[in-house]
């Protein structure tokens, strides 16, 4: 264990820990968009913007992504950490004035935001559906393309790998935006275009799990698909 000084209280902190698990633990609210506990730090979003110590210089970075150091001293509400993760909200919302998520962050940061109904569900690129695919499902189905020598991309975007997508939804469910869809018919779900046939349970005939993730779930545990085939309601 380290001692660190967090607002002038000083804390104990495990080495390799991130300073937002700490200014958490002393319930400071702090902002976040693209960050979850169970994935890797990303700092994409800068909202969790804080003034750290470093060489006797007192340095602007984001918790969420910044271990802790013995002796560290940080400050989470000195007016140039507010205003960092003002002129974050700020700047997320010039880009993405109708997104709902990006309009709540931003008016509690203190921005100016227009009235106008605005319920658009646009991509923020904060980068939770790609780790979630990667580090907790495993597929590696969702990648960033950027833009750079011989990438034909105008805009940095999500790229989809309709092969390696078993249709889980865990990217639906950590989308903070609603733009990753994921809709039911019938014995089919639908997410990122793509139709995926439902698993009907053996017992109660519902439909609940698609095929492809089923199959996977097999492959990697070495449980026969027979005894994956019954929902959660009837095991």
């Amino acid at each position: 264990m380290i001692e660190i000084t967090l607002d002038g209280w000083k804390v104990k902190a495990q080495e390799g820990s991130t300073l937002l698990s700490h200014i958490r633990a002393r319930n400071i609210d702090l902002p976040t968009l693209c960050q979850h506990d169970e994935l890797s730090p990303f700092g994409a979003c800068r909202l969790c913007a804080v003034e750290v110590k470093v060489n006797g210089k007192w340095e602007l970075a984001t918790a969420c992504n910044t271990p802790v150091a013995k002796g560290m001293e940080v400050r989470t509400d000195s007016e140039r950490a507010i205003a960092g993760r003002k002129l974050a909200a700020s700047l997320l919302y010039y880009r993405y004035p109708a997104t709902r998520a990006v309009r709540d962050l931003a008016e509690n940061l203190g921005v100016a935001v227009a009235a106008e109904a605005a319920d658009a569900k646009e991509c923020v690129l904060c980068g939770l559906c790609t780790r979630t695919c990667r580090e907790i499902v495993g597929v590696a189905a969702l990648s960033f393309e950027d833009r750079g020598l011989g990438r034909d991309v105008d805009e940095p975007r999500i790229a989809f790998d309709a092969n390696a997508c078993i249709g889980c939804g865990s990217c639906a469910y950590v989308c903070p935006t609603g733009h990753v869809k994921m809709e039911a018919t019938g014995d089919k779900r639908i997410i990122w275009d793509k139709a995926f046939k439902m698993a009907t349970c053996q017992v109660c005939g519902r439909p609940f799990a698609p095929e492809d993730q089923l199959k996977y779930i097999s492959a990697r545990t070495g449980v026969p698909m027979s005894r994956l085939k019954t929902c959660m309601s009837c095991r």
